[in-house]
């Protein structure tokens, strides 16, 4: 009988960098956890014939059909002993909306590993990573390695990531107001400071696992922050928590030299989750206060 195994898989609306095809990728402590990422296209509009640069045609009333892009993340390194094992796995998933977040999480991270590889392989500075919110579809099920490496399966059901967790990152983003801050921007009535893209960047690659990026862009970051928001806000709470990055700014810079250096410890590591965290408090308070 044909091992199962898990998935979780991603249907998101247009094409990706990445070329169609298996790709085998190792994680875990000691990197024998083995994972497989396929990656396919369905509904891909034909390819145009060729034209002259700067030639246009007449333009359709309505759009084009959109190329899918299908990402199946295989749980390899976890293989079931039967199909009664594989069906109680998924039964238990589904049931747990935090399992469910996890695991959409572990596959997303994968995809968003090798969408960040080909960026840097292609020197593309607007590779871009995704999330499991912006899946047309996702789906948690089993099956034979054949089966799911083609895309097909034993079983599967399609999971709604909009549970509470969601809720909470939904309610910040009200709470923020991004579209008003948006339109001030463009209007030219408001300006980003430096400091939030480094930090921003800092938290990706946080999240995602590359730490010596981590490093290297809180410790600019943090420094940015300190001179672009002194005075910011007549608050106390801001005044407290810039005094304290103020006077943590050394391990920043001292987990940043040990990056480059690759030799980052586990405290550090805990430093820039720290200090990232506390900086990010402050651009939220920030956000906050002012309206």
């Amino acid at each position: 009988m044909a091992k199962l195994f898990g998935f979780v898989q991603f249907d998101f609306a247009g094409s990706l960098p990445l070329a169609e095809g298996r790709y085998l990728a190792r994680s875990g402590d000691t990197g024998e956890e083995e994972s497989v990422l396929v990656l396919g296209q369905t509904g891909a509009p034909p390819t145009p014939g060729r034209r002259r640069r700067g030639r246009g045609r007449t333009a359709a009333t309505e759009p084009e059909p959109l190329t899918l892009t299908r990402a199946t993340v295989i749980r390899a390194f976890s293989p079931f002993e039967d199909e009664e094992e594989a069906a109680r796995w998924l039964d238990e998933a589904c049931e747990a909306e935090d399992t469910v977040e996890v695991l959409a999480s572990e596959g997303i991270a994968l995809l968003n590993r090798a969408l960040h590889a080909q960026a840097v392989s292609a020197a593309d500075p607007n590779g871009r990573e995704l999330s499991a919110a912006q899946a047309e579809r996702v789906l948690l099920g089993y099956g034979s390695g054949e089966e799911t490496a083609d895309g097909r399966f034993t079983e599967a059901r399609r999971v709604d990531l909009d549970a509470p967790p969601s809720s909470r990152r939904r309610r910040r983003e009200e709470e923020l107001r991004p579209q008003e801050r948006v339109a001030a921007v463009l209007r030219g009535r408001e300006r980003l400071d430096a400091c939030e893209t480094l930090l921003l960047r800092g938290r990706a690659d946080l999240d995602a696992g590359r730490d010596r990026e981590a490093a290297l862009q809180l410790r600019v970051g943090l420094e940015a922050l300190l001179v672009e928001l002194r005075g910011a806000l007549a608050d106390p709470g801001h005044e407290e928590d810039l005094a304290t990055l103020g006077e943590r700014r050394a391990e920043a810079g001292e987990a940043a030299n040990a990056a480059l250096r690759d030799e980052l410890s586990d405290q550090q590591r805990a430093q820039i989750e720290e200090l990232l965290a506390l900086s990010e408090r402050v651009l939220r308070r920030r956000r906050v206060l002012r309206g």
